[in-house]
C-alpha cells in the first residue's frame, strides 16, 4: 500500500497530496513532515539511530522521532501517533514552530519539507520498547556533548534535527515559559553557532529558513 504526504506551499497550505516515495526523489516535491524531540527530566535529549533500511540518511543520528502528517492531523497529533508506532512509548508533545529546508542526500534523493518540531518531556525510557525496523538504536546526549559530537563527526547527524534544535528558542512565549530551562541549555551562543556551521555544512546552499 502506497503511503501519501501532504504537499504544501511555502507557506505550509495544503495544495494536495503526493505518493511519499516520489517526494524523496533528488527533485522531491515540497511536503510536510515534523521532527519530535524527546527530553529527559536532566534535560538530555533522546537521539535515534535510522535504520539500515531508510532509502535517505540511512544508520545515521535524528531527533526522537520524525515522521509526515497525515490528512487531517496536526503536527501535534500526528506526533502522538508516531510515538508509540516507532518508539513503543506515548508523550504529550508540545508544538514549537515549524521551518522550510531542501538538503540532498548523495544522489539517492532529497528532503524538501515544511517541518513541524514538537518537544516533550519523559521521566524514564525502556529501550525494549524500541521498533527495530524503524530505529536501531538509541542514547542520551547532553546539550555539550552534542557540540562535541558536531566538531568531530559532524556527519552522522540529519541535518533537520540540527535545524530543528538551531530555531528552538523562537517560539510562542508559553511554549518558552514551559520549557525555559531546556530551552535555554540547547539554545546557548555557542551551540547556536555550532548548529549553524553544521547546517551551512549539510545545506551550502542556504536553503533553510523559519516558517511563520
Amino acid at each position: 500500500m502506497e503511503e501519501f504526504v501532504i504537499l504544501v506551499d511555502g507557506n505550509d497550505n495544503p495544495i494536495g497530496k503526493e505518493e511519499k516515495v516520489k517526494c524523496h526523489l533528488p527533485n522531491g516535491k515540497l511536503h510536510r513532515a515534523f521532527t519530535a524531540l524527546i527530553f529527559n527530566k536532566e534535560g538530555k535529549l533522546l537521539l535515534t539511530r535510522r535504520s539500515d533500511s531508510k532509502m535517505l540518511w540511512p544508520g545515521e543520528w535524528d531527533g526522537t522521532v520524525a515522521s509526515h502528517p497525515r490528512e487531517g492531523e496536526t503536527y501535534v497529533s500526528s506526533a502522538e501517533r508516531r510515538m508509540p508506532e516507532e518508539i513503543g512509548i506515548t508523550c504529550q508533545m508540545n508544538y514549537v514552530n515549524k521551518f522550510e529546508y531542501h538538503v540532498p542526500y548523495k544522489d539517492i534523493g532529497s528532503e524538501n519539507e515544511v517541518c513541524g518540531t514538537l518537544v516533550g518531556v519523559v521521566d524514564d525510557f525502556d529501550e525494549s520498547s524500541l521498533i527495530k525496523d524503524e530505529i536501531s538504536a538509541i542514547k542520551w546526549i547532553s546539550p555539550n556533548e552534542l557540540k562535541t559530537e558536531l566538531e568531530n563527526n559532524l556527519d552522522i547527524y540529519c541535518p533537520w534535527m540540527v535545524i530543528a534544535l538551531y530555531y528552538l528558542d523562537d517560539c510562542e512565549s508559553e511554549t518558552k515559559t514551559k520549557f525555559s530551562s531546556l530551552i535555554s541549555e540547547w539554545t546557548k551562543e555557542d551551540l547556536k553557532q555550532r548548529y549553524e556551521k553544521a547546517i551551512k555544512h549539510y545545506i551550502p546552499e542556504n536553503n533553510w529558513r523559519l516558517v511563520n
